[in-house]
């Protein structure tokens, strides 16, 4: 039996303390001036995030991938990472939250795969309080190996030098980043702005976080990190070995600044099982484009309310494909465009396509989040729940979603005709045959509304 060769490539995983420390704009600061070298850069998101793949996909000018041992399993994040290894020459992964938060954690991705992490740390209000907090990170556990740490928004070389000197030798200082808001990424209520709204914007802030790298004193980050040995999956992953179990369909995507929650790796799904995966605009088009089956993913409907409510050729056009019968997913943004008004956040209703019973409406900070596991006759389908808005007067559910730590029941998931719709985002690798199901779902199966 031949035995699978290890794929070599330098890899670092950035992680912090908590969130908003600036790892984001770090990991694509470092894609970018890697990429400027020459280098072919792979950049993966650790946990359920649409925003932040937007802007490490442009910084890297790659594919930008999760990595989730929940929501999609051991062998399939190790495929991926063993993948990349084959192509890249550098592999950079951005944690989530904080670096022990989650079950599984950041520091459990980067334990299992052996990535040295860097530790982000905002060191605004503090100077040898950052190293304590480093070293205690540092030592919390034995199994993750810690590269160093980078002092993000240092105040003067003051600050850094005071950082740098209560740091123990073990734990070196791999930059300190200035505070510069010149390279700082536009946020919005549910996080970052989407890329491709503000792609020029970003271009600039993409090279001023370049120069901002150089500026460090500390020149660490600057190199090529620690040698990864990155093992083939042992078992076979689903997401290639699985029956083209959608040969010869073709499914509607809609894709535009309303609706572009929509992982990679789902498309990938989509294709690997044979589909052709056609992109619209619910904005812009007039119409559905010749398609099997439809895809309304989440995104900010509540933005574009009111271009989605006057585009009634588009409302018409799928108000028809769900008459007909034929299968459509509706996710979270995708659902509350299926319900029949939606209530921005300044109070202003919008008539929407009406195909499920309901309202749906915004609300202010408070909202809705976590891993939760879709429970469907179908089939369980794991994935997120991520939203700040409320819907009302909705059908009685089919299931709900299954929560990963609480007994509580979750998100309702309805189906009425050949239409399933849920606040859950899916994350198609985690059960590929229940997907295609979606997708091949027929009106005749289901008693009718």
């Amino acid at each position: 039996m031949t035995r699978s060769i290890a794929a070599q490539c330098p890899a670092l995983f950035l992680t912090a303390p908590a969130s908003n420390q600036g790892k984001t704009t770090i990991t694509a600061a470092l894609a970018r001036y890697f990429t400027k070298q020459g280098k072919v850069v792979r950049v993966f998101k650790t946990g359920p995030d649409y925003l932040d793949p937007q802007i490490l996909a442009q910084a890297s000018q790659q594919s930008v991938e999760q990595l989730d041992i929940w929501m999609a399993g051991d062998d399939y994040c190790q495929d991926r990472l063993y993948r990349a290894a084959q192509e890249a020459d550098l592999i950079l992964v951005e944690g989530a939250m904080g670096m022990f938060d989650g079950d599984p954690s950041s520091a459990d991705l980067a334990a299992r795969f052996d990535i040295p992490m860097a530790i982000v740390m905002d060191v605004k209000g503090m100077a040898q309080t950052a190293a304590a907090v480093a070293s205690g990170l540092a030592n919390f556990r034995h199994d993750v190996e810690i590269a160093g740490l980078i002092a993000n928004r240092c105040g003067s070389e003051r600050h850094a030098q005071l950082i740098r000197d209560a740091l123990p030798d073990n734990l070196p200082l791999l930059a300190t980043l200035k505070r510069d808001e010149e390279v700082t990424l536009p946020e919005r209520h549910l996080g970052l702005v989407q890329a491709e709204e503000v792609k020029d914007e970003l271009e600039l802030r993409f090279e001023a976080a370049v120069d901002w790298l150089q500026q460090s004193e500390d020149k660490g980050l600057l190199a090529l990190p620690k040698v990864v040995s990155f093992q083939p999956a042992k078992k076979p992953v689903n997401t290639i070995k699985t029956e083209p179990l959608l040969q010869g369909k073709t499914i509607a995507v809609a894709k535009d600044a309303a609706f572009s929650f929509i992982y990679d790796a789902n498309v990938n799904v989509l294709t690997d099982l044979g589909a052709k995966v056609v992109f619209f605009s619910p904005l812009n088009d007039a119409g559905l484009p010749e398609a099997d089956a439809l895809w309304l993913p989440g995104g900010y409907p509540e933005l574009h309310a009111k271009a989605l409510s006057e585009n009634v050729s588009m409302r018409t056009s799928i108000q028809a494909f769900y008459q007909s019968g034929q299968p459509i997913l509706a996710e979270c943004g995708g659902m509350l465009y299926s319900l029949e008004t939606l209530t921005d956040l300044e109070e202003r209703e919008y008539h929407m396509l009406g195909i499920l019973e309901g309202q749906g409406a915004m609300r202010g900070k408070r909202g809705c989040q976590g891993m939760q596991t879709a429970v469907m006759p179908e089939g369980d389908i794991r994935g997120h729940a991520h939203h700040r808005s409320r819907s009302a007067n909705t059908p009685t559910p089919v299931g709900y979603g299954r929560r990963q730590r609480h007994p509580a029941p979750g998100e309702p998931i309805y189906q009425q005709k050949a239409l399933t719709a849920s606040y859950l985002h899916l994350f198609f690798p985690s059960n590929v045959e229940a997907t295609a199901q979606l997708f091949l779902k027929q009106a005749s199966s289901l008693v009718s509304e």
